[in-house]
Order: structure tokens, then sequence, then C-alpha cells
């Protein structure tokens, strides 16, 4: 961020030319209502107050926000204060306040850089608030958030390409900011072109190169034929057919009396007897 630094235009008479000299691919997003106040000053709940305050207000400017940083410049400029700028990605947790009294307040913390006019503190940041006096707060921060989340894919793509100073598609990278496009970004899509399934859905049929295990496991039962599905799929099916009743057939009789059957048919002899003979007594 800086003061003062804004290299301002010598003719501002027309809408169409803007009131500074935009830098190489610089493109204006959003231009404030006028009205709009600027407030700058050390964060107080920060472990730094053993440090001189500071603090910068400006009750009426128009804030400009372009593809690579913001812009304020006030309506009545003074010798000590012209013009203010702050790079997009020097802007952090930014967020707007709708009091049910008075305007809405868009506040962020900024990181200052070094000569910009604006000493470092302690905390490594400042606080900035813009007062929307005529609206426009909501409209700047939804513009502000889609040039910062581009801004930051671009520089993740820029990491990806060669050190020569140079991002992936060939452009200057000069002092870390990229030269970014809004409009050449694509969104994102899934790789996948098929239809997503769902995990509790049946499993498609195998294709042809599973068809000699589809065919083997036909002559199995149908238990086995379930726990099949079950062991390639992970998923449980429940079958529907019918399964057969065990017959005769199925089971044959044993070929020998189980073990012990003559001893208990002595015993059970053996005790009818005794009852024959104490009923006869």
């Amino acid at each position: 961020m800086s003061i003062n630094w804004v290299m301002l235009s010598p003719s501002t008479t027309t809408t169409t030319t803007p009131p500074f000299t935009p830098l190489p691919n610089e493109t204006i997003l959003f231009t404030s209502p006028p009205r709009t106040g600027l407030n700058i000053t050390t964060p107080g709940h920060y472990p730094a107050k053993q440090q001189k305050p500071y603090s910068l207000a400006h009750a009426s400017g128009i804030l400009y926000l372009t593809n690579r940083r913001i812009i304020y410049l006030p309506d009545k400029p003074t010798t000590t204060f012209q013009s203010f700028a702050a790079p997009i990605l020097n802007l952090h947790d930014s967020h707007v306040t709708a009091p049910f009294f008075g305007p809405n307040v868009w506040m962020a913390l900024l990181q200052p850089t070094s000569g910009g006019g604006i000493p470092v503190p302690g905390s490594g940041v400042v606080e900035i608030k813009l007062t929307f006096k005529e609206g426009g707060a909501f409209d700047f921060h939804t513009g502000f958030e889609r040039v910062k989340e581009r801004l930051g894919q671009a520089m993740e793509v820029g990491r990806m390409g060669d050190a020569s100073g140079s991002d992936a598609a060939g452009r200057s990278t000069a002092n870390g900011m990229p030269d970014v496009d809004l409009d050449e970004l694509p969104a994102y899509q899934e790789e996948s072109s098929g239809p997503l399934l769902s995990p509790v859905m049946v499993p498609p049929p195998p294709s042809s190169s599973s068809s000699a295990a589809a065919a083997a496991t036909t002559s199995a039962g149908p238990r086995q034929r379930q726990s099949h599905v079950q062991r390639d799929s992970g998923i449980a099916v429940e079958d529907d057919r019918p399964v057969p009743k065990p017959t005769d057939q199925a089971f044959p009789p044993p070929d020998e009396p189980p073990p012990g059957y003559e001893e208990a048919q002595m015993a059970g002899v053996q005790e009818e007897i005794e009852r024959r003979a104490s009923g006869g007594r």
C-alpha cells in the first residue's frame, strides 16, 4: 500500500478517462459513488500499543477497484494526502458490516509495504475502513472477492511455471503481481464425464472381460452367487429369488447307528424288565 503514489491524470473532464494513469493491462472493474469515506488506523487489539499509533482519515472521495489494486482519490486533496493505493493480495479478512443506523462499512486488514508512506506496525497490519455513504458496499465486496480469488489462482499457476519471471501463460509477473484477465480462467468442472453414482446403488453390469467369471458362477447355488456379488462390489445386495426347501433326497439316511446307541437300548430294556417285575409283585 502507498500514499500519494498514484499517477494522477492531467485531465479528468471525461467520464471515460480515469482520473489516474492505469498500470499496464490494468482495467477498472468498479467505481464507487461519491462521498465514500476512508479511515486507516493501527488496530487497537493487536499487541503493538507501545508504538506510536497511526491514523489517516478522509470523509469523502471515490474508490476504484481494478484487476490489480484498489485506489482511493479524495474529493479535496491536500498536500499531505492526494491518493491511496493498495495491492489486492495485501488485503485480508475483508467483510461488510451493515449497522441498523448509518451507512454500510467495508473493513479489512492490510499489510503495509516498506516505503509506501505508512509506517509498518509491530503487528504487521493496519486496519482499513471504507464507509459507503451512498451505497455500493456489497457490490464492491463481491467484485473484490472475485478478483482476489482469480489473482490467487494466477499466483499458483505462476509458481508452477518456469523461474524466468513469467507465469505459465508467458505474461510478466513483475513485483509478484501477474496480469490477470478475469474471463480467461475457466470455472471448475468435474474431470469425469460420466454420471455420478450413489454409493448405495447397484453397480453396472460387468464388461466382456468379466463374462467368463460371471458364467462360472451361474452353476453355483443362490447363496454362492449372492456372496460373490458382495465380495466384488462391497455392497450387500438382497436376493429376492426363492430358495428351494431341503428334501429327503438332499439328506440321505445314515448307514450306521450313532455312537452309544446299543448301550442306551440295553439300558432301556433293563428298566422295562424291572418295572414289570415290581408291578407283578
